[in-house]
This record gives structure tokens, C-alpha cells and sequence, in this order.
């Protein structure tokens, strides 16, 4: 085996109904979310799925984010605006967009970067 091979990191597959998601929203409602891949993993990229089920979440992102919706329908409003996710659309959202989290849907997200709570000094 050379040098390069050794280097490789695996490729992972991972199933959102194998993960711990921790509430993060609600009552009313529920919103929970669930880091799919660790920063040991991926520095660069925090990588999961959120479920939300009605709750609304207030947030200022402390990075960029990517929303891909897998199923139902996820709401944001941002800049004035309501955005309705639906399966198949994905949003892009710039760091320092104050927006509000809504809606009923299972979804993925990629945020940029992915140490973000440690740039932010949060933990």
C-alpha cells in the first residue's frame, strides 16, 4: 500500500433514522436536529438532518447554509420574505441572515464551515 492510499479517509453512508437528533424547537410544535457527521469527520462541513414538526426557530447563522428538503414542506422567513421548501428545491443562505426556521418536514443541511460554534467560541 503507498502513502496516498494510506491517507484516505472511507467513504461514510449515513441513515437519518440511525442518529441521535436533539430537540432544538418547540412547544408549539417540534424541531429536533442531528449532526450527521462529526468535526473529527469533516471540519469543513457540518453535515445533517432536522426533522420539524411546527415549531418556529429565531437564528442568526454564524455561517452559510445549504436546506435541501427530503419530505413535507419547510418554511423560512428571511429578508422580509417566506420561503416554502419543498422536495426536490434546496435554499443557499448567507452567514449573518437573521431568519426564522418553520414548517413541517424532514430535511438535510450542510453548513460552511463546520466548526463553527468553535470559531464563535460557544464551546
Amino acid at each position: 500500500m503507498n502513502a496516498a492510499s494510506a491517507e484516505r479517509k472511507p467513504v461514510l453512508l449515513v441513515d437519518h433514522r440511525h442518529l441521535d437528533f436533539v430537540h432544538r424547537g418547540g412547544p408549539p410544535g417540534g424541531a429536533s436536529v442531528a449532526r450527521a457527521l462529526s468535526n473529527e469527520v469533516s471540519p469543513h462541513l457540518g453535515i445533517g438532518f432536522a426533522r420539524w414538526a411546527g415549531a418556529e426557530v429565531a437564528w442568526t447563522l454564524l455561517y452559510d447554509e445549504v436546506i435541501f428538503v427530503i419530505e413535507g414542506c419547510f418554511e423560512l422567513r428571511a429578508n422580509g420574505e417566506l420561503y416554502q421548501v419543498t422536495p426536490g428545491h434546496l435554499l443557499w443562505i448567507p452567514e449573518g441572515t437573521e431568519l426564522v426556521y418553520g414548517g413541517h418536514a424532514l430535511f438535510g443541511y450542510v453548513v460552511h464551515p463546520g466548526d463553527w460554534k468553535q470559531r464563535h467560541g460557544l464551546i
